[in-house]
């Protein structure tokens, strides 16, 4: 229980540490004697920070007791070798803490100029050693826990995608100048991602499952509505054929009409043989007879008995 709330407290420690910031200007960790240095405590919270130090002359001391303090920063006009140590922003409380960075002050001619802040891990790393006076060569030797890295022409030297095995004691030598105090340079371990696929051909990326579903729902609905578009085509092609009127429902349709016209020509026959046949006999009395037996007007006689004693038949 006790370990659990040690791990609390330090997580606690930890972010209320991240929410403050210690910036150097000029950004590095060494300086010639007599310069001038500005720290600055970077707080975006309403808390109040108070910036101190540890050095040969006392610790924990306050801006008020070695510079000028401004707000949130503090300004030392000429720094001096005593005032090489480590620097840090405090809260007024107590209960958090900036990075700390270590600041030193050469009594010499060469310093070496390195991050004042930590690289972070796989980044390069570029250091500089740098003379009071301009040397005649600038060819300067870099050394790494007193072991020699090597030796650079220019005086610069760029240390590529370093990890924590890079951080120790750096410093630096221009022949016929002399050589630099040594600085702690820290290596931060690179930010880690939350997860990390083991292999792409057997991990299914995150967003799949969310996307899968939808995908199916619209090829769904896709079909449905290819479905019922065919079927109003289909419906509307019965319909619009049902309403065609073809050549042969034409003759089946007026086959039945033409016994009525033969039936209508007959009715006409016999309407003008009632009118032709009595107007006939008429002209026939009227002639003189010619000849033996009945002549024309016995002819017209029996016309008209045959006329009158035959029944007339009308089709319909």
């Amino acid at each position: 229980m006790k370990e659990k709330c040690l791990l609390c407290l330090m997580f606690l420690f930890v972010c209320k540490s991240n929410q403050i910031g210690l910036t150097v200007s000029p950004s590095r960790s060494q300086f010639f004697e007599r310069e001038s240095v500005t720290l600055k405590c970077e707080d975006h919270s309403s808390a109040g920070w108070t910036l101190r130090r540890n050095t040969s002359r006392g610790t924990r001391t306050q801006c008020e007791e070695w510079g000028s303090a401004d707000g949130l920063s503090c300004r030392i006009s000429y720094i001096y070798p005593a005032d090489s140590g480590v620097y840090w922003c405090e809260s007024r409380g107590g209960g958090a803490s900036s990075i700390s960075v270590n600041i030193s002050v050469s009594g010499g001619s060469v310093i070496l100029q390195s991050p004042v802040l930590p690289v972070m891990e796989g980044h390069d790393l570029t250091l500089s050693c740098q003379s009071q006076t301009p040397p005649s060569k600038p060819s300067a030797a870099f050394y790494k826990d007193g072991s020699l890295i090597r030796t650079e022409p220019t005086g610069h030297m760029t240390l590529q995608h370093v990890s924590r095995s890079d951080e120790g004691l750096y410093k630096c030598h221009i022949s016929a100048h002399g050589e630099s105090p040594s600085s702690w340079i820290s290596v931060s371990e690179k930010p880690r991602t939350t997860s990390t696929p083991s292999s792409s051909s057997t991990t299914t990326p995150p967003h799949l499952h969310v996307w899968l579903p939808v995908g199916l729902g619209v090829l769904v609905l896709l079909v449905l509505l290819v479905l019922l578009v065919r079927r109003s085509v289909l419906r509307k092609s019965e319909a619009d054929g049902s309403n065609e009127i073809t050549y042969s429902d034409v003759n089946i349709s007026r086959r039945p009409q033409q016994p009525i016209r033969r039936s209508t020509g007959r009715l006409f026959f016999h309407s003008f043989s009632n009118l032709f046949i009595p107007f006939w006999g008429c002209w026939s009395l009227s002639q003189p007879l010619v000849g033996e037996g009945r002549g024309h007007s016995g002819q017209a006689n029996s016309l008209l008995q045959d006329y009158n004693h035959k029944p007339t038949h009308i089709q319909t």
